[in-house]
């Protein structure tokens, strides 16, 4: 159960440094300011974290039986079972998130629109299996916290935290896409 602990500690952590993340990103693509510092300063620290937190759901996942078969009953567990999908795909989607802008300006330097076209849509993938995997896994963590154990409360928070995701995702994609596409594709 320590282990437990950790990793919600981590994911409750992670999400208020992807929240610095993706503001900071969201606004210098808005106004065209980039400060590699500050990018490093709101993007390594959540790297971090988000590392730590992924190692400790592996070996909770892989060492610990407790609900490991989410296959068993579909339905009461698609929380679940969304939530272990969206963490497997963002590691993936993060290596390429990483390299988006080096490989969008290689193929813009050779011409390769479809290419940039298909980063882009990476991208908002990308944004869709991290927003996704927050919204899912709030309140997990807060239960396993010892801090919420109210289930109609629960069900409001959830509410209140999808909201708040998709108006993020909005936001981001929005702001990166527009940026990205008048970069690489009207230039």
């Amino acid at each position: 159960m320590k282990l437990k602990k950790i990793n919600a500690t981590l994911g409750l952590l992670s999400i208020v440094l992807i929240l610095l993340h993706v503001g900071y990103s969201v606004v210098t693509y808005l106004t065209f300011y980039y400060n590699p510092v500050l990018k490093l300063v709101f993007a390594v620290p959540f790297i971090v974290v988000v590392c730590l937190h992924a190692i400790c759901g592996m070996l909770i996942v892989s060492t610990m039986r407790d609900g490991s078969r989410a296959d068993l009953y579909p339905v009461q567990n698609q929380r679940t079972i969304l939530q272990r999908a969206s963490a497997a795909l963002i590691f993936p989607l993060l290596i390429l998130h990483i390299k988006t802008f080096s490989l969008m300006q290689a193929s813009a330097e050779h011409g390769h629109k479809a290419y940039i076209v298909l980063l882009m849509l990476a991208e908002i993938l990308f944004f869709a299996v991290v927003i996704t995997h927050v919204a899912v896994s709030f309140t997990n963590g807060l239960i396993t916290l010892g801090l919420l154990s109210d289930r109609e409360l629960q069900k409001k928070i959830d509410k209140v935290v999808y909201v708040i995701g998709a108006i993020l995702f909005v936001i981001s994609v929005f702001a990166v896409v527009r940026v990205q596409a008048s970069m690489f594709l009207m230039g």
